[in-house]
């Protein structure tokens, strides 16, 4: 398990960025998956969500976790609709004793609080995601029910850039958007380049006005310590695991 160091010393929130260590999953899916798109067995995905809720302290069904769908969709969760499904990328708020929670393999996990309002948040932010305005869109939905807000983010394990190989095409499509983007790349060989996302999106947030931690680990390199879509593809694998990260304030609304 790993924490934001400035996001532990706030008492008012719980969050971890979980490892794939511990867990009832087996095979390709050893130890903690906690993604219900997977093929894993229905079974320990189920444990694994009940372990995940007890170490942060919340009722199972106070867990709340996205259809993630690469998109910049972000859904605000209140009482009147926690119990539907979540078809999203993000995740903001306001109520205590819920728990929010995104899965990746590769992708960025990032947890917000807002300190001053007391909004929690939760974003999956793959190349797309972030690429398409899921951050922005984020930010703009807690800036849009309060005011004043002074947010805390924290970017947790995802694919690092020595990792991150991509083609000419995605390089390109980039550029377009905007020549700027030149500055997150680099040459690997003469058709392929590396990608940094983990920069990427730190600038995302960083453009507004947020104060950034990191959790600086590579999910395609720590194959003890996190799941990665990349690395099982490469292996040939059919299908793969995903990590879990989450945030809750305690206490009851």
């Amino acid at each position: 398990m790993f924490y934001s160091k400035k996001l532990k010393k706030i008492k008012k929130i719980n969050h971890c960025f979980f490892s794939r260590k511990n867990g009832f999953s087996k095979g390709i899916y050893k130890g903690l998956n906690c993604g219900k798109g997977s093929k894993d067995k229905k079974g320990n995905v189920k444990k694994n969500l009940d372990y995940v809720a007890k170490k942060m302290n919340i009722e199972r069904d106070k867990l709340i976790l996205m259809h993630q769908t690469h998109s910049n969709k972000v859904v605000e969760i209140k009482k009147n609709n926690y119990k539907k499904k979540v078809i999203a990328d993000a995740m903001i708020t306001k109520m205590k004793g819920f728990a929010l929670g995104v899965v990746t393999a590769d992708c960025v996990p990032i947890i917000l609080y807002d300190t001053k309002n007391e909004i929690i948040g939760c974003i999956h932010a793959g190349w797309k995601g972030a690429f398409l305005g899921i951050i922005k869109n984020t930010i703009s939905k807690i800036k849009k029910i309060s005011s004043g807000n002074k947010i805390y983010a924290c970017i947790g394990p995802c694919i690092g850039k020595k990792s991150y190989e991509v083609d000419k095409n995605f390089y390109k499509m980039f550029i377009a958007k905007s020549r700027n983007n030149k500055i997150y790349f680099s040459n690997k060989n003469k058709t392929k380049k590396l990608f940094n996302l983990r920069k990427f999106v730190t600038n995302k947030l960083l453009k507004n006005n947020i104060n950034v931690d990191q959790v600086d680990r590579d999910t395609f390199a720590e194959k003890g310590n996190f799941f990665s879509y990349r690395r099982s593809y490469k292996l040939k694998q059919k299908d793969y695991g995903r990590c879990i990260s989450s945030i809750c304030m305690p206490g009851l609304n």
